[in-house]
């Protein structure tokens, strides 16, 4: 018999023990119904983990047992020995397949003779009971590779038990949270499973192989559309028509606001767009709660949790004021003595602690057929840039280690009182700040800026 073109998994066990999680889980799949009441598979549903198009392997989400210890007492019935063990449950299907009584057993059952590997669920929450040695010794009589996932979904703590009964029926027995397995115990369980499905470890290597692939070009995906964001805010501007002289004031104030506005949207949109490259287009963020990433990111709060530190924060508003203060003093011929470039870095210093926003560039520019608007634009304020990297860094994070079978609301909390300028250190922020200069002036279509600052991104995403 010729190997699959890829390995299929049946995810069986009794009701209620997290098993459609699983599937949710190593199918990268929020369309998985998970619900608390047990029955909510009632049909064998095939899920693929599709990578561009290709199937790397397929989960088949089962009915849990339902009659397990009248299904084992018919195959005992019907033994003819344990070299045609697996063709006696064929026969079971066959007999029971229009009997309503063994309607699930069928169901699940019927994958698996079909040639998928049996991935069985328990909940190691609860005590192991000798009401699943029927179930386990019906997968045993199957024939096919099998592994053992303790899932705990309660408080308890029964998996050592668990383990000595498993070990009697199945190759290999693992704990697995189905709901906190990150990437790398998503791997760790493919591997495994390969060492003992001999006909699909090729496949399921190849599929490990690629899935860790796949993982660095969404982060690099990722990185780039953070640069992309703070691209689009260190060029950002608006222009507005300036009707009357007068109502420059108004206008001036309407302009930064729809400037700030601009940029709130253009994070919310990166945010969806990090969301869809790790498959989490659907689910919803918590925005009622007062979180750091629900923060305004113009409010002083955002800038002291993921900005530089004042002192940082000050240094570099310093440098940058004092450049400003020079041309005053170049202006009137050094008559100021240089009180210019003082001024001028205790303004930056100042203007870069109060918050974003304050430094915008205003003009009044003459329009071509008469008249003149205002431009509000880009914002200057130095730390604007490092606000909104560590607040896009923070959230890829939530998002690349939530996994696909958690059905609530992503809440975006902040682990650490710090940003990343303030974790990077000088030597680290130099390269980026560097490019955030550069950006400035060239504006956005300095490709190579931006491509070198996504790379950079990229190195900071800290992801499993």
């Amino acid at each position: 018999m010729t190997a699959p073109r890829f390995a299929r998994f049946a995810i069986v066990g009794h009701p209620n023990k997290g098993k459609s999680s699983i599937v949710a889980t190593l199918a990268e799949d929020e369309a998985v119904a998970i619900a608390p009441q047990p029955g909510t598979t009632t049909r064998a549903t095939r899920y693929p983990m599709r990578l561009d198009g290709e199937v790397l392997y397929e989960l088949i989400d089962t009915p849990g047992f339902q009659r397990a210890r009248e299904a084992l007492e018919w195959l005992v019935a019907h033994d003819a020995g344990a070299d045609a063990r697996a063709d006696t449950v064929r026969r079971f299907l066959e007999a029971h397949a229009d009997d309503p009584r063994f309607s699930d057993e069928c169901e699940l059952l019927r994958p698996v003779m079909e040639g998928a590997g049996i991935l069985y669920v328990v909940d190691g929450s609860r005590p192991y009971g000798r009401q699943y040695e029927a179930e386990m010794e019906i997968l045993r009589r199957t024939g096919r590779p099998r592994m053992a996932l303790i899932n705990l979904i309660g408080n308890g703590d029964h998996v050592d038990e668990w383990q000595a009964a498993l070990g009697q029926y199945f190759s290999i027995v693992r704990v697995f949270d189905a709901l906190g397995a990150d990437f790398a115990k998503r791997i760790e369980l493919l591997r495994a499973f390969a060492a003992i499905e001999e006909r699909g470890a090729r496949q399921l290597n190849i599929a490990a192989d690629a899935l860790i692939r796949e993982r660095e070009h969404r982060r690099l995906r990722a990185a780039r559309v953070i640069a992309d964001l703070l691209v689009d805010a260190l060029t950002a501007a608006v222009r507005l028509p300036l009707p009357d002289p007068d109502a420059g004031a108004l206008v001036e104030e309407a302009a930064r606001a729809k400037l700030r506005e601009t940029i709130r949207r253009r994070e919310q949109a990166a945010r969806k767009a990090v969301q869809q490259i790790y498959r989490h287009a659907d689910t919803r963020v918590e925005e009622k709660a007062q979180t750091p990433l629900t923060e305004d990111i113009f409010s002083r709060r955002s800038f002291r949790i993921f900005g530089l530190s004042r002192q940082q924060l000050a240094v570099t508003g310093a440098v940058s004021g004092a450049a400003a203060g020079g041309l005053i003093d170049a202006a009137v011929g050094g008559a100021s003595m240089l009180l210019g470039a003082g001024i001028g870095a205790w303004v930056g210093a100042a203007g870069a602690v109060g918050g974003a926003g304050r430094l915008a560039r205003v003009e009044v520019l003459g329009r071509p057929l008469g008249g003149h608007e205002l431009v509000a634009g880009p914002i200057t304020d130095p730390n604007l840039p490092w606000v909104l990297l560590s607040r896009a860094l923070l959230h890829v994070k939530l998002v690349a280690e939530r996994n696909h079978a958690r059905r609530d609301r992503l809440v975006l909390e902040a682990g650490t009182s710090e940003g990343a300028g303030s974790e990077l250190g000088a030597a680290g922020r130099g390269p980026i700040e560097a490019l955030f200069r550069r950006l400035r002036k060239q504006r956005a279509d300095d490709a190579e800026a931006r491509e070198k600052l996504a790379a950079a991104i990229d190195g900071l995403i800290d992801t499993p």
